[in-house]
């Protein structure tokens, strides 16, 4: 397993893989898509440069490496699944025991077929790589998980091109031991899953995909339904392409490794990661970082959730029953950090939006740091709690805005505004009364121009807004209603039909009443 680096380089990583269309498998080597590989060739030939550097910077910082991603089709090991009647071609590294298919060294199998009550295991050296095609087989298992890795140094689950394959779990597993396999798809080595096939995974006991060491979503088309958690690296879970859609009892994506530094982190990079959990979205113990691909958690209690939180690109929407984006937890207790503007503690915590598109819809705090936060790039919309106990935005420490966008909707109760370490102005608005889900707050300046149309999806009684067409020590007119180009959230407006309320001056905010503002005029 390659050593990793305690601090990850997104900037570096910033690469979106994409998946292959359907088409005739190879028949002289696999073909993994392992470089750029969207819907467009010309797409992938052109960020080909590109692709090479982030994979070698990836390699340095994971077990990843794209060269694993294609081999000679003629050295591959043929298995056909069948129950009581499983065949293994040419190889003395596979040996079946009834509905026990156990693979032994480093090499390349394709399974094919299905085993009602069986299982695959993975007992490999400690220095081998065995890649493993699933190339439309199904396999379930009624005491137990269908597909373990006990042993090897990376594990690589590879989905044929145009095929469909399944792994599904007992509910009830006779080994509940400490160090006994609690998932679907359970790996103690490092684990790749790649390919653009499709897989469905039922952990109806525990966890649906779960590696103790780490974890790279290369490609492939995978829906995981979990009991518990539903897809799990312990040192690190990597989404680099692919489509991803997981249903869960507890945490979505995740990687919870608390004891070694530098480790239990997340990083989205490409691709699709649809979430729906009833707990967290996706979290991290360490660092979450959304650098690229489309990120959706439909329902959690708290959405995105680590020590650090970084979005510097892609397309992020949230909804939770809790805090939406919440950097807490991880290493670092709240002593020790100083106290806020507002007398809170404020630990060793951060949320830094830099890129991208971030939409919060929670019931309870929007985007809470229990340290500090920034936002100097991206727009960032936040459709806040309605009562006052919550925030649309609470931050302990500094909130420094030094560009971007963001536009936070929410109660009056605990209103936090930019700091005064910001250096691109803003505005706050306090609504007289709430205003109904659905209501167009528009914002005009001296010559009658809409500077920012924002659609709120729940009832709101305060907007927080900054972005750099305002500018400090300027009055701006607010108005509600007229008529707007998004249906929820920020776009263009029209003042036709809309009904001045008030005006505010840019820079000049009111006392916050929330952990982290204060008075006066800033940035």
């Amino acid at each position: 397993m390659k050593k990793l680096r305690t601090s990850l380089s997104v900037a570096a990583l910033a690469l979106s893989l994409g998946l292959a269309g359907c088409s005739t498998p190879s028949t002289t080597a696999g073909t993994a898509s392992s470089v750029g590989g969207t819907s467009s060739t010309a797409a992938a030939g052109a960020t080909a440069a590109v692709a090479l550097d982030t994979l070698d910077t990836l390699a340095e910082d994971t077990h990843y490496d794209a060269d694993d991603l294609t081999w000679d089709a003629s050295s591959e090991v043929a298995v056909t699944l069948a129950d009581g009647a499983t065949v293994a071609s040419g190889s003395d590294a596979v040996k079946v025991d009834g509905d026990t298919v156990t693979i032994s060294a480093a090499g390349t199998y394709r399974l094919s077929g299905s085993l009602a009550n069986g299982r695959i295991v993975v007992a490999a050296g400690e220095s081998d790589t065995v890649r493993i095609i699933l190339d439309g087989a199904r396999i379930s298992n009624s005491s137990g998980s269908p597909f373990v890795v006990q042993s090897a140094d990376e594990a690589i689950l590879y989905l044929a091109d145009c095929t469909t394959s399944s792994l599904s779990d007992a509910s009830t597993y006779a080994d509940q031991g400490t160090d006994a396999p609690n998932a679907a798809l359970y790996s103690k080595a490092d684990l790749t899953i790649a390919g653009s096939g499709s897989l469905a995974v039922e952990g109806n006991f525990n966890d649906g995909i779960s590696s103790k060491d780490g974890l790279v979503l290369a490609s492939g088309n995978v829906t995981v339904k979990a009991a518990d958690d539903g897809i799990v690296g312990k040192d690190y879970a990597v989404l680099l392409d692919g489509a991803y859609q997981v249903t869960a009892g507890d945490d979505g994506f995740k990687s919870d490794n608390d004891q070694d530094e530098g480790r239990g982190w997340v990083l989205v990079n490409g691709g699709t990661l649809n979430v729906s959990a009833a707990d967290d979205g996706v979290k991290a113990y360490n660092t979450l970082t959304i650098a690229g691909g489309t990120t959706t958690v439909a329902k959690s209690e708290e959405g995105l959730e680590a020590q650090h939180i970084v979005v510097s690109g892609g397309t992020t929407t949230v909804t939770s029953n809790d805090d939406g984006v919440n950097a807490s937890g991880g290493s670092s207790s709240s002593s020790g950090g100083g106290m806020g503007g507002g007398g809170m503690e404020v630990g060793d915590y951060s949320v830094d939006v830099t890129g991208g598109v971030l939409t919060i819809n929670a019931q309870g705090d929007g985007l809470d740091s229990n340290g500090n936060a920034s936002i100097s790039g991206g727009t960032v919309m936040v459709n806040g709690p309605t009562g006052n106990n919550n925030g649309a935005l609470d931050v302990n420490g500094e909130l420094a805005v030094t560009g971007g966008t963001i536009a936070a909707a929410g109660s009056s109760g605990m209103v936090v505004t930019p700091s005064d370490s910001s250096t691109q102005s803003g505005v706050q608005v306090t609504l007289g009364s709430s205003v109904p889900a659905g209501t167009v707050i528009q914002l005009a300046d001296s010559a009658g121009k809409v500077v920012a149309a924002f659609t709120t999806t729940k009832a709101a009684a305060s907007l927080v807004f900054s972005s750099p067409d305002i500018i400090k020590g300027q009055q701006y007119t607010v108005y509600t209603g007229g008529t707007a180009t998004a249906a929820a959230g920020l776009g263009g407006g029209s003042l036709d039909g809309a009904t001045q309320v008030g005006t505010v001056t840019a820079g000049q905010y009111t006392a916050a009443q929330g952990p982290g503002g204060g008075g006066g005029p800033r940035g």
